[in-house]
């Protein structure tokens, strides 16, 4: 198959992140060149003429990828910085544009009389994914795409202005988790109601510009023909394998399955703190004496990634040298940077970018195993196959590199922890089941928003209270306004900015757990069997690459019980 590269690599750039050069996306001589692709492709004579354009394509896209990926990752470092924001703004204003002009391209790829030639060389998931793609685009929703994506950029710039006084400093939200997680059950109950309360100041916006997101994804799928929003978020993120039946069964087994489980797990950790009831502002203290947290300065824990990874194999070895020849890092925390954390692909200079905010806690350390799990599969992509289509699979099997990652990493833990390291170790394997109910929550609140997109804030509330009693029934939300009012799901930027994404994180942990009983046989085989699954790429389904290293679906009835039982049989030896 063609997809996987068998040209010779045209020389990559090879610089610091701070010296790439972002060109600005000409819209109109972009255009022009995506025509012309597509006239050669249409007037093509032989199955090696259409090929030919597929891979001038790739350089469009490529081009067009760059470019974004660039303003993204600049403007979020610094969403003070003028210049990124209108190229942002630009660039979301000319994405539907540039995308009429795609699916133009992929009609005509799609209608190919040499379309059975075209699979076996290309690839057939290739083109399931454009038949997805060309359903949830037309002409039509071009403008809502862009008021979409404003309204989206104002929510990133609203969380990103937070600037919230706390122990005589002014933090941003992530610079607030360490004392959302400090010892002192006052300063943890202090820590979450100063993050309430820049919420609850917002509260009118924060209502606002998730109510015209709602009505206007709603409105898109309408002018697609969908009777909701939930058709359409499916196939934005290209579920080309299950239907939203076999989700619901998933979160269904979640609740018989896993919940009891994490509710055990939790009355474990109410009792390891002294707490007779579990308040939100306890849930993120796991440890009486403190939840563990890297030893060592910033450079310290960098370079305690730097041997982990030259250590775990040749491949990672080559990958980490490169993140840190050419600064592919931005990870700590400061003022005007975007919260949360991500890793970019930078196609044109072949290499993955790692963007988080470092504030002292675990989470750094999971930057190094999730976000490098991401750009370490993007990164082996890049090496082994030519079209950008096909370098990541579908998030859920994105997600199942990073989140596997994290148990790959269980040898190198020392490095970044010392004498907590057995905390570390108990804590990530109870955080990753704690993890899928709500994950699942996150899920099913979107799926009711968008089957009724006449609720009202208050009853979108109302559903998250009711749903949290479903997926953490453990967790006391009395005497906190923010959270007992049911606003709590306005702090998970997935809900604004990725509708629907957030089930992928739960199905990959599934998968990532099972990678996890695998090495606690053998390392060195469930690495060989990991590395497999990466090096694929997105050139086959979630559920085809699950099934081609020998793993379990995630919704198969029973999968969810059997690794549930393993883990929790762990803890319970493992029990500190």
């Amino acid at each position: 198959m063609l997809f996987y590269k068998i040209r010779v690599q045209k020389g990559v750039k090879v610089m610091k992140f701070s010296e790439f050069i972002y060109k600005r996306i000409d819209l109109e001589e972009t255009k022009k060149k995506i025509q012309e692709i597509t006239e050669k492709l249409k007037h093509a004579q032989s199955v090696e003429e259409q090929v030919q354009a597929v891979y001038e394509m790739n350089d469009v896209k490529k081009e067009i990828a760059t470019a974004d990926s660039l303003v993204y990752i600049r403007y979020t470092i610094n969403t003070k910085d003028e210049f990124y924001a209108k190229e942002r703004e630009y660039n979301d204003h000319i994405g539907p544009m540039l995308e009429e002009e795609i699916q133009k391209y992929n009609k005509v790829l799609l209608a190919s009389p040499f379309r059975k030639e075209l699979e076996e060389k290309l690839g057939k998931v290739l083109f399931i994914n454009l038949e997805l793609s060309m359903k949830g685009f037309s002409p039509e929703i071009t403008e809502l795409l862009q008021e979409e994506s404003t309204l989206q950029t104002q929510y990133q710039s609203l969380l990103a202005s937070a600037q919230i006084e706390f122990n005589g400093e002014k933090c941003n939200l992530s610079q607030l988790g360490p004392y959302m997680q400090s010892q002192d059950r006052e300063v943890r109950k202090a820590a979450y109601e100063a993050t309430g309360k820049f919420f609850d100041e917002h509260q009118g916006e924060l209502d606002e510009i998730f109510d015209k997101l709602v009505k206007n994804r709603t409105e898109q799928a309408h002018r697609l023909g969908m009777k909701n929003f939930v058709e359409l978020g499916y196939i934005r993120r290209q579920r080309n394998c299950y239907a939203p039946e076999a989700i619901a069964d998933f979160r269904q087994q979640v609740v018989r399955d896993l919940v009891p489980i994490v509710c055990e797990i939790k009355k474990n950790q109410a009792e390891r703190i002294g707490v007779e009831d579990l308040k939100i502002y306890d849930d993120s203290l796991q440890f009486p004496d403190g939840n563990a947290i890297p030893q060592g300065t910033y450079d310290e824990i960098m370079e305690a990634g730097r041997k982990m990874y030259t250590e775990m194999s040749p491949e990672t070895a080559d990958f980490i040298k490169m993140m840190f020849d050419r600064e592919l890092f931005d990870v700590v925390a400061k003022p005007g940077k975007a919260t949360g954390g991500y890793c970019a692909d930078i196609p044109e200079y072949g290499c993955p970018f790692i963007f988080s905010n470092f504030n002292g806690t675990a989470g750094d350390v999971d930057v190094l195993t999730h976000e490098a799990g991401h750009a370490f599969a993007e990164y082996m992509a890049e090496k082994n196959i030519e079209l950008i289509d096909m370098h990541l699979p579908s998030m859920e099997a994105a997600e199942t590199h990073s989140m596997s990652m994290e148990f790959f990493a269980t040898p190198w833990y020392e490095l970044f922890f010392k004498h907590q390291t057995k905390k570390y170790e108990v804590s990530h394997l109870e955080g990753t089941l704690n993890f899928i109910p709500y994950g699942c929550l996150v899920d099913h609140f979107q799926q009711v928003v968008y089957e009724h997109p006449e609720m009202t804030p208050a009853e979108r509330n109302e559903a998250w209270l009711k749903l949290e009693k479903m997926y953490r029934p453990y967790l006391d939300l009395e005497g906190m306004p923010f959270y007992g009012r049911g606003a709590g799901w306005q702090r998970q930027n997935h809900i604004y900015l990725t509708p629907f994404y957030y089930i992928d994180y739960c199905l990959a942990q599934t998968v990532a757990l099972q990678f996890w009983l695998e090495i606690e046989k053998d390392w060195e085989q469930a690495w060989e069997k990991y590395k497999m699954f990466v090096q694929r790429g997105g050139t086959d389904t979630f559920l085809g690459l699950v099934a081609g290293v020998g793993l379990a679906s995630p919704v198969e009835d029973g999968c969810i019980r059997e690794i549930a039982g393993h883990a929790s049989e762990w803890l319970k030896e493992h029990k500190l």
